[in-house]
């Protein structure tokens, strides 16, 4: 796709009014969109909070970009000389460790967080924000200027 964008002048401009009016729709809907009364309800759909973690753990662990990113990034942490396995297992281990503590840490400030941002005040402040630099992005995709 992108080299059919860099080649062709033609396609890239469909593309780019294409992105560009639907940031503009996306901003406008935004700006237009009301303040829930009474804050976001539950999330729907039942079940245990362990059978949440075990399906996101199954969707991150075989998710192919992740796959990827460990079998290029992790060897070049590796020292050929000693035991490879252990290396790459440590690596791993440290990763999955980090990001266990990174993901926690962001769950527990957005359970904090929670009663300030779903208030009106903050919805509507988010709807304006938001509505204004998506629409703002789409009207600078509209009027960008092709770099040859």
């Amino acid at each position: 796709m992108g080299a059919l964008l860099t080649t062709s002048a033609f396609w890239f401009t469909v593309v780019k009014w294409a992105g560009g009016l639907y940031l503009l729709y996306l901003g406008i809907k935004l700006l237009r969109s009301g303040v829930q009364i009474g804050g976001i309800e539950k999330t729907a759909g039942g079940g245990s909070r362990w059978k949440l973690f075990l399906n996101t753990y199954l969707v991150t662990a075989l998710n192919p970009k992740g796959i990827v990113f460990f079998v290029a990034f992790l060897p070049q942490f590796v020292t050929p000389a000693a035991n490879v396995t252990q290396q790459l297992w440590l690596l791993a281990i440290t990763f999955v460790v980090l990001a266990t503590i990174n993901a926690t840490l962001y769950a527990l400030f957005a359970a904090s967080a929670r009663r300030f941002l779903t208030s009106p005040r903050a919805q509507r402040r988010f709807n304006v924000v938001g509505g204004t630099l998506l629409s703002s992005a789409g009207v600078w995709a509209l009027l960008a200027k092709r770099s040859v």
